[in-house]
């Protein structure tokens, strides 16, 4: 009678399975109405009755808006598909790259989305099929909230239930006051400035949640604000130097404030009609940051009598993003070698 084989036990190396929010396959009403009714079914993103919310969600919802988001995305994608994946496998591969560069037997890095492809799920897989461990869950939200953070944490959940051996597990909870981070921002806003004319406000524009959420215990809203005071600390900002605002709010019940988009309408009336804006919770420029922050709320801007919009882009794969990535890594994975 032969023996079972079992597989190796004493395999060393670890691996960090990088987490982002999601994107449609394609531009296409049919390839975003699958993702919208993906994403807008977790119960961490929308909190309402499930049978209430699942009439609204595809009886009006999908139908209305599938659209009009896939045109948008028509406008911002690339040939190797939505920014936002482009952006994340180039973050994977030069990460891995770097984490190279550093040791031998270095950790293995896997990409993978709470929603749409490639999955949370087989990513979790192909770092399994390499034999690895231990794993290093890794969401890319600098700023904890449970409608990003806690979601990505819930997938993993979800796959790891089916396996009969589970693997050493960490979790990068956040990362909105790393040194490395803050400062990877401030230097790209400093490399933007010394390229283009600096504007008279800096803008420093967050995703939205509900305010509901946050009175429910979620700690975005604090996050965001501390990610923000110690960006404006190292730029050496006034008070009325900069804003921190929230974008994307949907539906009517009150959202984190303030607004972008009513607080660009507003700078114009206060003197400031040269504008720079960040979205520094976003580590890849995606949907949110090139339609709506750098296409729809320019247009808002210079309507309310703008004259000059500068976004400054996402990190995405930048040498100073990585290597903030990398230090959190280490920070995470010490004791794990």
């Amino acid at each position: 009678m032969s023996k079972l084989q079992h597989p190796d036990q004493q395999n060393s190396r670890f691996g960090v399975l990088l987490v982002n929010l999601g994107t449609p396959s394609a531009p296409t009403a049919t390839a975003v109405a699958r993702y919208l009714r993906e994403f807008l079914s977790d119960t961490r993103v929308v909190d309402l009755s499930r049978i209430v919310w699942w009439f609204i969600l595809n009886g009006v919802i999908i139908p209305l808006r599938r659209g009009k988001v896939a045109r948008n995305y028509r406008e911002i994608w690339l040939p190797g598909g939505s920014p936002l994946l482009v952006n994340s496998l180039l973050q994977k591969d030069k990460l891995q790259l770097l984490l190279n560069q550093q040791q031998e037997n270095s950790p293995i890095v896997e990409l993978g989305m709470t929603y749409g492809q490639p999955s949370i799920a087989s990513g979790l897989q192909k770092l399994r099929d390499q034999g690895v461990r231990k794993i290093l869950i890794f969401p890319l939200y600098p700023q904890y909230s449970a409608t990003t953070t806690a979601a990505a944490f819930d997938a993993v959940n979800r796959e790891l239930a089916t396996w009969s051996w589970l693997p050493e597990l960490g979790f990068v909870n956040h990362y909105a006051d790393e040194p490395l981070y803050i400062e990877a921002i401030v230097q790209s806003i400093q490399t933007y400035w010394a390229q283009h004319q600096r504007g008279d406000c800096l803008v420093i524009s967050f995703h939205g949640i509900p305010e509901r959420y946050f009175r429910q215990g979620d700690p975005y809203y604090c996050y965001c604000h501390k990610t923000a005071r110690l960006i404006a600390e190292k730029l050496g900002l006034a008070d009325d130097q900069y804003r921190m605002v929230f974008q994307s709010r949907f539906g009517r019940e009150p959202w984190l404030k303030p607004y972008c988009d009513e607080t660009l309408r507003e700078l114009p009336q206060e003197g400031k009609k040269n504008v720079d804006i960040i979205c520094p919770g976003f580590s890849s420029d995606c949907l949110e940051t090139l339609e709506e922050i750098n296409i729809r709320n320019r247009e808002i801007f210079s309507e309310a009598g703008g004259e000059n919009y500068h976004y400054i882009p996402a990190l995405n794969d930048s040498p100073q993003h990585m290597l903030a990535l990398m230090e959190i890594i280490k920070k995470h994975t010490l004791s794990w070698g």
